[in-house]
């Protein structure tokens, strides 16, 4: 293994940093998380058109850049450095690996390059707070029950003579209020042949109700998502209308590219978080001398610096093997969860303000927890699977896990 970066991946970090810098300083990130979309369009169209960041991973046959998952992972370093609210994530992560997976060659050439152009935006809509059991990074996204179960709630969907029409209410979705399109998870088939499939709806359908939802962190922006009769498109649906492939494996190789994704951006706040708290306590006085200078605050800081290199070393792996992305994850969001929380404690009063920035850091560590965690089922289902912690007979494999 090759761990250097080649000279194509320090242009597009330098580049990138470069771009946020000028834009995405604090004030800058606060304003654009309270606009309708939450995010800056024309920041994310000038990213689209001069970085290509949303088509990174997406083959050159779609009109992406063709690069590898790992790049995509290095930009998001980058991202999570200014917090960047944006659609790269749930567009780039999530719903772009799916369609390459599962879709026809009908709906890829449809749909991919107008993703990795950046004209259109996508979310996954997962029924219930279950998107990391869904994506199998907390638990065996098998049968299938975090969708519902085919019982009452979830959603649901029933086949309407040529197209499909969907139920149900989905209350967390990542940019699910701004999306121009939703990946949506959905039971079929009744509850003694129920199946998970995923259907492609369009952001305007007849019948489609969104709201944006108050979240934790401001720059996760969320959206609850109402389908009532909505018309749907089976992705993966085959020329003679038969049944797309089984979406689960593809769910659970996304939720791995998404962790190592998350990973690199955890990374990338945790070592911007300490990097701010290094050169406050610098400069801020106290006795006479800088805070810095005293030794117990150096300690604090040198088992922080340890902390976010190893999850750095952790992201940068799982970016080349995304099977690894689970533990990294787990490691990132633990480094940053503990390195925001010292930041405020290192900047006294003034950190605990609304005015500062350092309770944002604080809020992206938790937020994403509670999207993709938490941390010990992260790691106790990456156990499971390595065979580490044997299931004793009937017991259930995620209660073990917890």
């Amino acid at each position: 293994m090759d761990a250097a970066f080649t000279a194509e991946q320090d242009e597009m970090r330098r580049t990138l940093r470069e771009i946020l810098g000028k834009r995405c300083g604090p004030d800058e990130v606060k304003a654009a998380v309270r606009t309708d979309a939450g995010h800056d369009p024309e920041l994310w169209q000038r990213l689209s058109r001069q970085l290509g960041l949303p088509g990174i991973a997406v083959a050159e046959e779609y009109g992406g850049v063709g690069c590898t998952p790992a790049d995509l992972a290095l930009a998001c370093e980058e991202t999570g450095r200014v917090l960047l609210p944006s659609p790269l994530l749930a567009t780039a992560a999530l719903a772009a690996p799916l369609i390459g997976a599962l879709g026809t060659d009908a709906q890829r050439a449809a749909l991919l390059p107008a993703l990795a152009a950046g004209e259109l935006t996508a979310a996954l809509a997962v029924p219930g707070p279950a998107l990391a059991t869904a994506l199998a990074l907390t638990g065996d996204n098998a049968p299938g029950d975090w969708a519902g179960g085919g019982r009452a709630g979830g959603v649901q969907a029933r086949a309407d003579g040529d197209s499909w029409r969907l139920y149900g209410e989905v209350a967390q979705v990542l940019d699910g209020h701004s999306a121009g399109l939703l990946l949506v998870a959905a039971h079929t088939g009744g509850f003694a042949r129920a199946r998970t499939l995923l259907f492609l709806v369009r952001g305007d359908a007849p019948g489609l109700v969104r709201s944006r939802q108050a979240t934790l962190d401001e720059t996760r922006p969320q959206g609850r998502v109402e389908l009532r009769h909505v018309e749907a498109e089976l992705l993966g649906e085959d020329a003679q209308g038969g049944p797309g492939p089984d979406p689960l494996p593809a769910l659970a190789a996304t939720g791995l590219l998404a962790a190592s994704v998350l990973a690199a951006e955890a990374v990338g706040a945790a070592g911007q978080a300490l990097a701010r708290t290094v050169e406050y306590v610098g400069r801020r006085e106290q006795f006479g001398r800088p805070v810095g200078s005293f030794q117990a605050v150096k300690h604090r800081l040198a088992d922080l610096y340890v902390q976010v290199q190893a999850a750095r070393s952790a992201a940068y792996y799982a970016a080349w093997d995304p099977g690894q992305g689970a533990l990294a994850l787990a490691q990132a969001l633990e480094a940053l969860r503990i390195t925001a929380g010292e930041a405020i404690q290192l900047h006294g009063g003034l950190g605990f303000t609304w005015e500062h920035d350092a309770h944002l850091y604080f809020k992206r560590a938790a937020a994403d927890e509670l999207l993709f965690g938490p941390v010990h089922r992260l790691r106790g289902h990456a156990a499971q699977q390595a065979g580490l912690f044997p299931t004793p007979r009937n017991q259930n494999p995620q209660k073990a896990a917890v």
